[in-house]
């Protein structure tokens, strides 16, 4: 079963994420694994690695603007599966 993910999280659409403050590393690992590809890396490296914004940005070869963007959409989506 393909889930379907929209990627345009705007003000539109208010999405509660501090969810995802609250799920376990486990929960989150499960969560983040179920996102679209290009999330993946950006979450994982951000919510479970703990790294930096300008680490990960400089790893991953974008701008720190689109990492947020990125992580912005990845905890949005995690919020509204568990909604």
């Amino acid at each position: 079963m393909a889930d379907r993910f929209d990627l345009d999280i705007t003000p539109d659409h208010p999405v509660d994420d501090s969810v995802v403050d609250g799920l376990s590393y486990d929960e989150l690992v499960g969560a983040i694994s179920q996102l679209p590809p290009e999330l993946r890396a950006p979450m994982g490296a951000v919510l479970l690695e703990k790294r930096s914004y300008s680490d990960v940005s400089q790893e991953l070869g974008i701008r720190q603007a689109e990492l947020a963007r990125a992580v912005q959409r990845g905890r949005a989506l995690i919020a509204r599966r568990l909604g």
